[in-house]
């Protein structure tokens, strides 16, 4: 025991002289012992915030006496409870404006679920046709390549760029060529309602007048021609662009240039921001995407089920919602049988809002930029160079590495997510199942799996389209089949990140578990139960 700790005081001592900057810091601390401490009352290492970030003591408090201290309604009326909910949900978007120094001229903070509710409001609202493409990089998550579906039943073509180099980024020759490709196809039923301004589910005659989807302006502008202003909005769009600005998996942070090169080239841009926000600043006055899906929870604990479409509203007017709720009309009709979509962000809002918990993003935004992004940044930089460093130095007993990174080695370009799997003394991959039970016992919070990006783990892994298309001749029935069809040394990674509550003893104690149980030992893979999903 006397022999660990000594060897865990000089690696702290190593430590603070590779990462000086550490100690700017020592605020995080503090906040750790108090404001989360329910970590170390409780033992634990939390080491998944690429999954969910942690709320502080002082968000939960904020929302328990709100909610104490006064009634609040449902937001679509005019009596008190429902004006005083309005006014804390309006407070609330504009604090998100606020964060992102977005303008409220030219962006809209648009209220979903989650991220994932932010892509498919895109996905399903887009003017996919045949004269459109979207260009998608083989990093995203699902809920960006989930995107890919919509544009395939409306005759778009989808194109994803490959990773070009072994760390898992994307070569900025590789985005140009996709951009500049060839304009496909002859123009379809999409495009002509690009031009109409209205939807092909609309109909014709006085319901199609009535129910000009792009105008948005009410009744009094319904006779309008919506295609007069949706027309030269849209005139010149190829498509859209969709990518990570860092990626879930291997933590890779892509280039932000990528946005005006994509508008150069006529497209619009959607950057999932939800791995990136937690540790790093995205100034809208600075880079203009036209789409940014954000998941709160990620970045502060509390509330989860409340994220956000952070969309310009130029970009806004181009898309073509296929249906209607409850909160998103203006008016609506049951014998006339059309409808006039509510103005701005009400008519992307469907139903009711959660307009208990949306007032609670002023709060978590305020309890972020009371610590500093730039604070939590430095932290994170630090921990993460740390973390890469110590795990590919270690080594079993004959020499061989006990880890295998995916991405890059360092923490230049990238933020506080690793993924990587461990090894055996024989250079067999341990089963990341295993890991996951023997960390779960330990008190530690890592996770295992795909993390819901296939195309990085097919970089990571080396797989091509032609595997895929052999293991599908096997006919696979599980996934455990389908894994050794291909040949797959596991059924994915395990994934360590790193957060704002995060310190360096949280990485010292992973590293000292991985370090005891796995080093010189080959792991016993006996009764672990079948991978469900991927």
């Amino acid at each position: 025991m006397t022999s660990i700790m000594t060897t865990a005081v000089n690696e702290r001592s190593g430590f603070l002289l590779a990462y000086p900057g550490y100690r700017s810091t020592t605020l995080l601390d503090r906040l750790r012992a108090t404001e989360y401490s329910y970590l170390d009352e409780g033992g634990h290492v939390y080491l998944d915030y690429t999954g969910a970030g942690l709320p502080a003591q002082a968000q939960l408090n904020a929302h328990a006496e709100r909610i104490r201290g006064r009634c609040f309604g449902n937001p679509h009326s005019e009596n008190p409870t429902s004006a005083a909910a309005t006014e804390l949900i309006e407070r609330a978007r504009y604090a998100v404006l606020a964060h992102f120094n977005a303008p409220p001229e030219e962006y809209a903070a648009i209220f979903t679920a989650n991220a994932t509710g932010a892509c498919r409001l895109v996905g399903e609202a887009y003017p996919f046709g045949s004269r459109t493409r979207l260009i998608l990089t083989q990093d995203n998550h699902n809920s960006v390549n989930g995107i890919r579906e919509f544009a395939r039943s409306r005759g778009a073509i989808t194109q994803y760029v490959p990773f070009g180099s072994a760390d898992l980024r994307v070569d900025d020759d590789a985005i140009r060529q996709a951009l500049a490709g060839p304009e496909p196809g002859r123009p379809g039923a999409t495009w002509r309602v690009v031009r109409s301004g209205v939807a092909p589910w609309a109909g014709w005659g006085l319901r199609a007048r009535r129910q000009r989807l792009l105008d948005r302006g009410g009744p009094a502008n319904a006779d309008r021609p919506a295609g007069a202003q949706f027309g030269a909005a849209a005139a010149g769009r190829r498509g859209l662009f969709a990518y990570p600005a860092q990626s879930n998996f291997s933590g890779v942070q892509h280039p932000l240039r990528w946005i005006e090169m994509a508008h150069e080239h006529g497209y619009d841009v959607l950057l999932d921001a939800a791995a990136y926000l937690p540790s790093n600043r995205l100034d809208l006055s600075v880079v203009k995407p036209d789409f940014v899906p954000v998941s709160w929870y990620k970045v502060f604990g509390y509330p989860t089920g409340v994220g956000c479409l952070i969309a310009r509203r130029e970009a806004m007017g181009r898309l073509l919602r296929p249906w209607f709720a409850g909160g998103s009309v203006y008016l609506a009709t049951v014998q006339g049988d059309w409808h006039t979509p509510a103005a701005g962000e009400a008519s992307f809002e469907d139903g009711t809002l959660s307009f208990l918990q949306i007032p609670d993003l002023e709060s978590g935004l305020s309890w972020i930029n009371s610590i500093g992004m730039d604070l939590i940044h430095q932290r994170v930089t630090c921990l993460t160079g740390w973390l890469l460093r110590r795990l590919a130095a270690l080594r079993h007993g004959n020499g061989e590495p006990v880890a295998r990174i995916y991405g890059p080695a360092d923490a230049r370009d990238r933020g506080g997510t690793v993924a990587f799997n461990l090894l055996d003394p024989g250079g067999r991959v341990v089963d990341e199942r295993a890991v996951a039970r023997a960390a779960a016992a330990a008190g530690i919070s890592i996770r295992t799996g795909c993390f819901c990006n296939p195309g990085a783990g097919e970089g990571a892994f080396g797989l091509t389209e032609a595997d895929w298309r052999r293991a599908a001749r096997g006919r696979a029935r599980t996934l455990d089949q389908y894994i050794d069809l291909l040949g797959l040394p596991s059924g994915g990674a395990l994934r360590v990140s790193v957060g704002l509550a995060s310190t360096v003893d949280d990485v010292e104690r992973f590293l000292a578990f991985v370090e005891t149980t796995y080093t010189d030992r080959v792991v016993e893979v006996a009764g672990l139960a079948p991978r469900q999903a991927c």
